[in-house]
């Protein structure tokens, strides 16, 4: 059995997290961790654990934990997966918005800890598979455009999944042809720019959860790679995989396609 613990376990996804590792066989949820409800009972938040959210990480120490999910804001992520490294204590972070910078100095401090972290920016398994099929589809076509739709609690665009996405595609392949565009009548129109040349579009609204299209066209055709996450459910199987996984992934993994092998 896992130990394991969670950071913002009165969020949404923080309580879902719960849920799947009590559901799972080889796991066990010992401690959660929310400053703002720190005292109420998971119970609760609808989760069927007898267990009391802690105001800090310590509690994660006092619990024996040995694998922490953090699914927060990126600010608290930032002292949450420094923390971990810290103490020895591996990490699987689905918080999003850090910069290369972050995602460096996370990598020398996991180098220099007896603990590992896995840090996804989706932990949908089939937007995995969608970002590689994107890659592979590249080279063969000299346009493309990416459109991401969430929820409209989403505070930072693009998302990272689209940035991953489109980086993956401009790595595969440099030949992409120039934007026609020559006038603008609305400023943003034409989306953002992101690697290669590739513009990216957000969309923001109530009822989605996360969804992702990667558009492509060539001559005489086109091809649509998209992925639909309806429910934040489609996100514990990718999660679990990580906490199962970290303890054999030294330092720094970015991303869940070393775990599948992709």
């Amino acid at each position: 059995m896992i130990r394991v613990g969670v950071f913002g376990a009165a969020g949404r996804m923080g309580a879902m997290v719960c849920r799947a590792v009590l559901e799972d066989p080889e796991l066990d949820l010992v401690a959660a961790v929310d400053p703002m409800h720190s005292g109420l009972d998971l119970r609760q938040l609808g989760v069927e654990a007898s267990l009391q959210m802690a105001r800090h990480a310590s509690a994660f120490e006092d619990a024996d934990v040995e694998v922490a999910v953090d699914f927060t804001v990126v600010d608290a992520a930032r002292e949450n997966i420094t923390w971990c490294a810290e103490h020895g204590i591996h990490a699987v972070v689905g918080t999003t918005g850090f910069t290369p910078a972050d995602l460096d100095d996370f990598r020398a401090q996991f180098e220099a800890s007896s603990a590992n972290a896995v840090i996804a920016p989706n932990f949908a398994i089939g937007a995995v598979l969608m970002l590689r099929f994107a890659e592979l589809a590249a080279p063969w076509f000299e346009t493309a455009e990416v459109i991401e739709l969430h929820h409209d609690q989403k505070i930072d665009a693009p998302s990272g999944t689209a940035l991953h996405t489109v980086e993956r595609m401009a790595a595969a392949s440099s030949n992409w042809a120039p934007d026609p565009t020559t006038t603008t009548v609305i400023d943003g129109a034409r989306g953002g720019v992101a690697a290669g040349g590739i513009h990216v579009h957000s969309v923001r609204l109530r009822g989605l959860v996360a969804h992702e299209e990667v558009l492509l066209g060539t001559t005489g055709q086109s091809l649509s790679i998209r992925h639909d996450s309806y429910d934040r459910t489609s996100f514990m199987p990718g999660v679990m995989l990580a906490v199962k996984s970290v303890v054999d992934r030294p330092g720094l993994t970015v991303g869940l396609d070393p775990l599948l092998d992709l």
